[in-house]
């Protein structure tokens, strides 16, 4: 038992020696690493929070624009944009009152909504698309060079083709008839195969194409 007591005792006296030497290190360490643990569970409390506010705001511009309410439809979305612009609810919020703000004719307002979308909008994906629909609202509106600035560059993906015809419809308004079947044939070049809508778009961009010729 002497044996095992003077073990002991050494034991504990090299244990004392090491938490003299670097106690106060490990405690730091533990104290971050605990702080770090509430930052994380409390920014994720916050993001959650943000997440189902925005959302709210969201569904309101939903039912705006399922309404057909312009007025509503921009409020709830200069409210998700002022409010949670970080999120991807805003982002798609702007595009929705864009679009009935559009087909009422108010294109400055669609123009503005779309901007902030296309330039400050969270996904990359809905950015290419802002700037699409951007660009068409300029084109209705004859700034034309504008209008082929929003289209440059033009996304690999899934909105390639619609980047060019539109490209197209905007250079042979402008005259540019060469540089129009360019971008058409771009456009013919880039539309998938697998479904209803991209035989439409093709057959579409091929009258475009054949008026171009002729």
């Amino acid at each position: 038992m002497a044996v095992y007591d003077l073990e002991e005792q050494e034991q504990i006296s090299a244990l004392k020696g090491w938490w003299e030497d670097y106690g106060n290190w490990v405690t730091g360490l533990i104290a971050v690493a605990a702080l770090a643990a509430v930052g994380w569970q409390g920014w994720q409390w916050y993001q959650g929070k943000q997440a189902g506010e925005a959302g709210v705001l969201y569904f309101a511009v939903q039912q705006a624009v399922e309404h057909d309410d312009a007025q509503k439809a921009r409020d709830a979305a200069g409210q998700l944009i002022g409010q949670y612009p970080g999120t991807t609810h805003a982002q798609m919020g702007a595009l929705l009152s864009a679009g009935v703000q559009f087909h009422k004719g108010e294109l400055d307002n669609a123009k503005a909504q779309l901007a902030w979308a296309a330039e400050k909008g969270a996904d990359p994906a809905l950015r290419d698309l802002a700037r699409l629909r951007l660009a068409t609202v300029l084109q209705q509106q004859g700034a034309l060079d504008e209008a082929l600035a929003r289209l440059q560059p033009v996304p690999a993906g899934q909105y390639k083709a619609r980047f060019e015809d539109l490209k197209g419809d905007v250079l042979a308004t402008q005259g540019k008839s060469a540089d129009a079947r360019v971008a058409y044939q771009a456009a013919m070049d880039a539309i998938g195969q697998d479904d209803e809508r991209a035989a439409t778009l093709r057959e579409v961009v091929r009258v475009k194409l054949e008026s171009l010729e002729g």
